[in-house]
């Protein structure tokens, strides 16, 4: 094996992946660029449909990010994970008397900072 051949496949795997990321980020770019039309629910245009034509051509995943979706669904979505993990986590707490919670809520009343 060539020295040369050897300085090709290094960079290719150094910054293969960082290819991957730029189309990535140009595809969630253009997500947010159709998310931004004024629309009750986003429609793909022309241009819209050309660049996906055009991605699909270079990046073979790019179905991967083919994923429109809002931003207040995101957070729709974290919340729920938080409750679920915090009601898994807590599944195991030892039960607490009566009188200890009517002091906290007694507390929390009276200091709501």
């Amino acid at each position: 094996m060539s020295i040369l051949r050897i300085i090709l496949l290094l960079f290719r795997v150094l910054f293969g992946d960082r290819s991957q990321l730029a189309l990535e980020n140009l595809a969630l770019r253009q997500q947010l660029a159709i998310l931004h039309h004024k629309a009750p629910r986003p429609r793909l245009r022309r241009a819209d449909r050309a660049f996906w034509v055009s991605l699909a051509r270079v990046w073979g995943q790019w179905r991967s990010a083919l994923i429109l979706v809002r931003p207040e669904t995101v957070l729709r979505w974290h919340r729920q994970g938080f409750r679920y993990f915090w009601r898994w986590k807590s599944r195991g707490r030892p039960c607490v008397s009566p009188e200890v919670s009517r002091l906290i809520r007694r507390m929390s009343h009276e200091n709501p900072l």
